[in-house]
């Protein structure tokens, strides 16, 4: 018990980082206990936070990632059917990108090589829904419980998502061009260790650079939500008062474009005001997997009844998923 205590205080949270950033203010001349300066530490607390664990977990997630390039992934999803290759397909997006726009090319390619349509939307929804990488963050803020029961309900909602879409018989949706494209199997040569560690380090790097904005934005708008909003407000709009909580965030969700990353800092301020933990979570659930910039781009490759049709089984299956945290608030917490 003491060993998961420490992991989760100074490993995940990393309470040494929040004493020493508290000291370093301090010593610069800056009241902690004060708005002004308790936002510039949490600012740079959360900043300096999450982008170490940004990288650890980009190079560890890449590294395994570069023993599943994309023809790779295709035949071990073609080896699957029914509800195996769902499962499969989902499990397969926990190890991919971060967002969902990194995750529209391989949906592209997965349907250009003739995977079944409901498992490529098994893989689309689960990308940037359920990534290791979400896992470890969540358990940062939430702790593990609240963590791995939100990655298991966004499989099954990945599976379901996908189930549901096959059921319907949407293939004819599927825009020409990527069905005329057929399946070109070039298999990937063999990398050396050498090889992955550098892969590796340049995900790192370029996906690092990418997302350091949108955390900046992130943990920017967290600082501001966490020591000058008023807890009543948050209280009144997103807390268990109002029970159009889980809808409202959803819906505000939706046009943002971030990932996880971005919307950890934003999602811990809220429900460290008095939020409502379904409500944070489809907050957060929308943000990754219903952005706007990835509906145009996925717009591209699928016709806009399919696009309406996930775009209408993601949002319900987010709201739903959101009130029963809310059920399930009192237990987990």
């Amino acid at each position: 018990m003491f060993l998961w205590d420490f992991i989760q205080t100074q490993v995940l949270k990393m309470q040494w980082l929040n004493d020493l950033t508290g000291n370093l203010v301090q010593r610069a001349g800056v009241n902690i206990q004060e708005k002004a300066g308790a936002s510039l530490h949490f600012f740079l607390y959360d900043t300096v936070k999450i982008m170490l664990l940004l990288g650890f977990l980009i190079f560890a997630i890449s590294y395994i990632q570069s023993y599943f390039p994309p023809e790779r992934s295709r035949k071990i999803l073609g080896r699957f059917t029914g509800m195996k290759a769902n499962l499969m397909a989902a499990l397969l997006g926990t190890v991919t990108p971060f967002c969902s726009c990194s995750s529209i090319p391989l949906f592209i390619g997965f349907s250009s090589a003739g995977l079944p349509i409901g498992v490529t939307f098994s893989f689309l929804i689960s990308s940037p829904m359920v990534d290791l990488g979400s896992l470890v963050l969540l358990m940062t803020v939430f702790g593990a419980k609240i963590a791995v029961i939100y990655v298991i309900i966004g499989l099954v909602l990945a599976m379901a998502g996908g189930m549901l879409i096959e059921k319907l018989k949407m293939e004819d949706q599927i825009e020409s061009y990527i069905k005329a494209a057929g399946r070109i199997d070039i298999e990937a040569p063999e990398l050396t260790r050498k090889d992955r560690l550098v892969y590796s380090w340049d995900q790192t790097y370029s996906t690092g650079k990418k997302v350091f904005p949108y955390v900046l934005a992130g943990v920017g708008i967290g600082a501001f939500i966490h020591n000058w909003m008023p807890e009543a407000v948050i209280e009144k709009v997103l807390g268990g008062s109002n029970p159009f909580s889980v809808i409202l965030s959803t819906a505000v969700g939706v046009p943002m474009y971030a990932d996880i990353f971005g919307t950890l800092p934003i999602a811990e301020a809220l429900f460290g005001k008095g939020a409502q933990l379904g409500a944070v979570l489809a907050f957060m659930m929308a943000v990754t997997t219903l952005s706007l910039p990835s509906i145009i781009m996925l717009r591209k490759a699928v016709k806009p009844k399919l696009l309406a049709i996930f775009v209408g089984i993601c949002t319900l299956g987010i709201i739903i998923i959101g009130y029963l945290f809310n059920v399930l608030q009192p237990y987990m917490v």
